[in-house]
Protein backbone atom coordinates (compact mmCIF):
# COMPACT_ATOMS: atom_id res chain seq x y z
CA UNK A 1 0.00 0.00 0.00
CA UNK A 2 0.83 3.78 -0.45
CA UNK A 3 1.59 6.28 2.13
CA UNK A 4 0.75 9.29 0.23
CA UNK A 5 -2.04 10.86 1.90
CA UNK A 6 -5.20 11.12 -0.17
CA UNK A 7 -6.85 15.13 -0.64
CA UNK A 8 -10.92 15.64 -1.20
CA UNK A 9 -11.43 17.72 -4.37
CA UNK A 10 -10.11 21.29 -4.55
CA UNK A 11 -7.63 20.45 -1.79
CA UNK A 12 -3.77 20.29 -1.85
CA UNK A 13 -2.01 17.29 -0.43
CA UNK A 14 -0.06 17.66 2.73
CA UNK A 15 -2.21 21.03 3.59
CA UNK A 16 -3.21 21.44 7.38
CA UNK A 17 -6.67 22.17 7.50
CA UNK A 18 -6.22 24.20 11.02
CA UNK A 19 -5.82 27.71 11.27
CA UNK A 20 -4.75 29.48 14.16
CA UNK A 21 -7.62 31.35 15.09
CA UNK A 22 -7.99 35.29 14.23
CA UNK A 23 -9.26 37.62 16.88
CA UNK A 24 -10.76 40.77 15.12
CA UNK A 25 -9.83 44.18 16.83
CA UNK A 26 -10.82 48.21 15.83
CA UNK A 27 -7.93 49.65 14.57
CA UNK A 28 -8.50 53.05 13.41
CA UNK A 29 -6.55 53.72 9.92
CA UNK A 30 -5.58 57.02 8.90
CA UNK A 31 -7.52 58.79 6.77
CA UNK A 32 -6.27 61.69 4.75
CA UNK A 33 -9.25 64.73 4.76
CA UNK A 34 -9.48 67.29 1.80
CA UNK A 35 -6.96 70.00 2.58
CA UNK A 36 -10.33 71.93 1.24
CA UNK A 37 -11.89 71.29 4.30
CA UNK A 38 -8.91 71.50 6.45
CA UNK A 39 -8.93 74.89 5.76
CA UNK A 40 -12.62 76.51 5.95
CA UNK A 41 -12.24 79.53 6.79
CA UNK A 42 -16.15 79.27 7.49
CA UNK A 43 -16.09 76.99 10.10
CA UNK A 44 -13.85 78.76 11.53
CA UNK A 45 -15.69 79.81 15.37
CA UNK A 46 -14.53 81.28 19.33
CA UNK A 47 -15.54 78.38 21.17
CA UNK A 48 -18.21 79.34 23.91
CA UNK A 49 -16.25 77.54 27.41
CA UNK A 50 -13.20 75.70 27.79
CA UNK A 51 -14.74 73.01 27.81
CA UNK A 52 -16.19 73.41 24.42
CA UNK A 53 -12.45 74.09 23.63
CA UNK A 54 -11.11 70.83 24.47
CA UNK A 55 -14.16 68.81 23.49
CA UNK A 56 -13.33 70.18 19.52
CA UNK A 57 -9.52 70.03 19.84
CA UNK A 58 -10.76 65.87 21.01
CA UNK A 59 -12.60 65.47 17.99
CA UNK A 60 -10.54 67.69 15.68
CA UNK A 61 -7.42 66.08 16.54
CA UNK A 62 -9.07 62.51 15.54
CA UNK A 63 -10.49 64.00 12.52
CA UNK A 64 -7.64 65.58 11.02
CA UNK A 65 -4.83 63.06 12.34
CA UNK A 66 -3.15 63.03 9.12
CA UNK A 67 -3.45 66.48 7.69
CA UNK A 68 -1.65 67.75 11.66
CA UNK A 69 0.92 65.15 11.02
CA UNK A 70 1.40 66.49 7.18
CA UNK A 71 0.75 70.67 9.31
CA UNK A 72 3.97 69.28 11.71
CA UNK A 73 6.67 67.38 9.29
CA UNK A 74 5.94 70.60 6.99
CA UNK A 75 6.63 73.38 9.91
CA UNK A 76 9.90 70.62 10.97
CA UNK A 77 11.11 70.99 7.82
CA UNK A 78 10.79 74.50 7.05
CA UNK A 79 13.02 74.71 10.24
CA UNK A 80 15.54 72.77 8.66
CA UNK A 81 16.44 74.94 5.52
CA UNK A 82 19.68 76.02 7.07
CA UNK A 83 20.74 72.88 8.09
CA UNK A 84 21.67 70.44 5.22
CA UNK A 85 22.61 67.44 7.16
CA UNK A 86 19.90 67.90 9.29
CA UNK A 87 17.64 68.10 6.39
CA UNK A 88 18.96 65.03 4.72
CA UNK A 89 18.28 63.04 8.00
CA UNK A 90 14.75 64.21 7.85
CA UNK A 91 14.01 63.17 4.17
CA UNK A 92 14.90 59.29 5.05
CA UNK A 93 13.07 59.81 7.98
CA UNK A 94 10.10 61.16 5.94
CA UNK A 95 10.44 57.89 3.43
CA UNK A 96 9.51 56.09 6.83
CA UNK A 97 6.70 58.09 7.45
CA UNK A 98 5.16 58.09 3.74
CA UNK A 99 5.75 54.50 4.04
CA UNK A 100 4.35 53.26 7.31
CA UNK A 101 1.50 56.63 8.04
CA UNK A 102 0.71 58.90 4.62
CA UNK A 103 0.62 55.67 1.82
CA UNK A 104 -0.71 52.89 4.14
CA UNK A 105 -3.79 51.87 3.45
CA UNK A 106 -4.35 48.72 5.64
CA UNK A 107 -3.48 48.03 9.36
CA UNK A 108 0.39 47.54 10.04
CA UNK A 109 1.32 43.83 11.49
CA UNK A 110 4.78 43.82 13.32
CA UNK A 111 5.35 40.13 14.89
CA UNK A 112 1.84 39.06 14.26
CA UNK A 113 0.43 42.99 16.37
CA UNK A 114 -1.59 45.34 14.63
CA UNK A 115 -0.89 48.33 15.76
CA UNK A 116 -3.15 51.11 16.13
CA UNK A 117 -2.76 54.14 14.15
CA UNK A 118 -2.18 55.88 17.13
CA UNK A 119 1.38 54.07 18.08
CA UNK A 120 2.22 54.25 14.54
CA UNK A 121 2.52 57.99 14.55
CA UNK A 122 3.75 58.24 18.22
CA UNK A 123 6.53 56.10 17.28
CA UNK A 124 7.15 57.94 14.07
CA UNK A 125 7.24 61.07 15.98
CA UNK A 126 9.87 59.69 18.26
CA UNK A 127 12.35 58.89 16.19
CA UNK A 128 11.87 61.84 14.25
CA UNK A 129 12.27 63.81 17.27
CA UNK A 130 15.44 61.51 18.07
CA UNK A 131 17.23 61.36 14.80
CA UNK A 132 17.03 65.18 14.24
CA UNK A 133 18.46 66.26 17.75
CA UNK A 134 21.30 63.78 17.06
CA UNK A 135 22.79 66.09 13.83
CA UNK A 136 22.78 68.99 16.89
CA UNK A 137 19.66 70.63 16.00
CA UNK A 138 17.86 70.67 19.21
CA UNK A 139 16.50 74.22 19.76
CA UNK A 140 14.99 74.28 16.13
CA UNK A 141 13.54 71.13 16.76
CA UNK A 142 12.00 72.61 19.67
CA UNK A 143 10.81 75.69 18.32
CA UNK A 144 9.31 74.06 15.29
CA UNK A 145 7.41 71.77 17.32
CA UNK A 146 6.11 74.25 19.94
CA UNK A 147 4.64 76.51 16.36
CA UNK A 148 3.38 73.42 15.33
CA UNK A 149 1.60 72.64 18.59
CA UNK A 150 0.36 75.85 18.45
CA UNK A 151 -1.55 75.86 15.46
CA UNK A 152 -2.72 72.41 15.73
CA UNK A 153 -4.23 73.57 19.09
CA UNK A 154 -5.21 76.73 18.16
CA UNK A 155 -6.92 74.68 14.67
CA UNK A 156 -8.57 72.24 16.50
CA UNK A 157 -9.97 74.44 19.18
CA UNK A 158 -11.75 77.06 17.09
CA UNK A 159 -12.63 74.43 14.46
CA UNK A 160 -16.36 73.44 14.52
CA UNK A 161 -16.97 70.06 14.98
CA UNK A 162 -20.97 69.54 13.93
CA UNK A 163 -20.21 69.22 10.32
CA UNK A 164 -17.44 66.95 10.89
CA UNK A 165 -18.51 62.67 10.52
CA UNK A 166 -16.46 60.42 12.60
CA UNK A 167 -16.41 56.93 10.92
CA UNK A 168 -16.61 55.35 14.10
CA UNK A 169 -19.94 56.86 14.65
CA UNK A 170 -20.90 55.45 11.16
CA UNK A 171 -21.24 52.08 11.31
CA UNK A 172 -23.75 52.30 13.98
CA UNK A 173 -25.77 55.48 12.93
CA UNK A 174 -26.23 54.24 9.65
CA UNK A 175 -27.92 51.53 11.08
CA UNK A 176 -29.69 52.73 14.42
CA UNK A 177 -29.77 56.58 13.56
CA UNK A 178 -31.44 56.22 10.47
CA UNK A 179 -34.51 58.41 9.64
CA UNK A 180 -37.92 56.33 9.31
CA UNK A 181 -38.75 54.96 6.03
CA UNK A 182 -41.57 57.50 4.35
CA UNK A 183 -44.18 55.73 2.58
CA UNK A 184 -47.31 57.03 0.16
CA UNK A 185 -50.06 55.82 3.59
CA UNK A 186 -52.33 58.25 4.42
CA UNK A 187 -52.94 57.86 8.43
CA UNK A 188 -56.87 57.29 7.91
Amino acid sequence: MSNIPTAGYGTIAGATTATPPTTTTTTSFVTPRPWREFLDFSALSRPFSYDDAMIRLRRNLSYFRYNYAAVTLLIVFLSLLWHPISMIVFLLVFVAWFYFYFSRHGPLVVFNQTLDDRTVLFVLAVITVVALVSTHVGLNILLSLIVAVVFVGLHGAFRVTEDLFLEEESGLLSVVGTQPVRTNYTPI
